[in-house]
């Protein structure tokens, strides 16, 4: 089950090829709810041949496909989504949450690991046996990490329903087409997305206050100019447009060669111009050539 749970995983391989290549096949067909029953059998096969262990292969895959299944609802419960209809269709699936990392996460499965394993060393020392010490756990675990998600599931709920509401439904004096609000680690603050017809609007909500859209970020759409057609023809940004849910260009001078523009795309998703997490940038010249173009990890927001 440990290695089932981790085997969607196998495609960080794709790394291996650069960061435009990682983006397309992470989380990719591996994610899928087709390749469930393959990556379940994959993960069986490798503790039989491998592992040269005797199993029973129909109930072995059984609890495997559990296994590969937590994976894809953990996946699904953060911001960064999966493709769960692959290879029927590549949208992206992503319920917003949680964050990408979640050091609450982390620790209630830490303490389902280490609890038991204290209770054995304590145990240990005073001669006591015990059957099983890391089922009861193994359940806290498990419960504590549905309640969080439900738990984060209602405030969620919340933020969609205030950049919905009536009375702020008007942004720069327009009514957004779609609107959602993303996770950051504390559970009470989250970041709001209106799209408009003409920009994206970034709205700070802090659950524990009033709504405040004045306080909001404005992204305005660029025109489609011959400079970012030239930078949306290229490998990296062609990655990254099947990635990103919120884009945000934003064209500039080249600060390294004369006449050219820097073309920069952002998914609000994960960051801003100003502090981008999962970007693309290219050098166009002035005659629309691309000088060089590149997809870039940076340091996404804490969500």
């Amino acid at each position: 089950m440990v290695l089932a749970a981790n085997a969607p995983d196998f495609d960080a391989v794709s790394w291996l090829g650069g960061s435009a290549t990682y983006i397309h096949w992470h989380r990719n067909i591996t994610h899928s709810i087709a390749a469930v029953p393959v990556m379940a059998l994959l993960a069986v096969a490798i503790v039989r041949f491998a592992g040269r262990k005797q199993i029973r292969w129909l109930p072995a895959w059984g609890i495997a496909m559990v296994a590969v299944l937590s994976h894809l609802i953990l996946d699904l419960t953060n911001v960064y989504g999966v493709r769960l209809m692959l290879p029927f269709s590549g949208h992206w699936s992503h319920w917003d949450l949680t964050p990408i990392i979640d050091l609450t996460i982390w620790a209630v499965l830490l303490l389902g690991v280490a609890a038991p394993a204290l209770g054995r060393l304590v145990g240990s020392e005073i001669g006591e046996r015990q059957r099983r010490p890391g089922a009861g756990w193994a359940v806290v675990a498990l419960l504590l990490l549905t309640g969080y998600d439900y738990g984060r599931s209602v405030l969620h709920d919340r933020a969609v329903a205030l950049m919905d509401a009536r009375d702020s439904r008007i942004y720069n004096g327009l009514a957004p087409r779609r609107t959602a609000a993303f996770p950051e680690a504390n559970p009470l603050v989250w970041t709001g997305i209106a799209e408009l017809s003409n920009a994206y609007v970034e709205v700070p909500i802090d659950l524990r206050g009033a709504f405040r859209p004045e306080a909001a970020q404005t992204f305005y759409k660029p025109e489609r100019t011959a400079a970012l057609q030239a930078a949306m023809g290229t490998f990296p940004f062609q990655r990254f447009l099947e990635f990103v849910q919120f884009p945000v260009w934003v064209l500039d001078p080249a600060p390294d060669l004369e006449h050219a523009t820097r073309v920069s795309l952002v998914d609000l998703r994960f960051g801003t111009p100003a502090a981008p997490g999962f970007a693309a940038f290219a050098t166009v010249t002035d005659r629309n050539q691309v000088a060089d173009a590149e997809l870039t990890f940076g340091r996404p927001r804490v969500r």
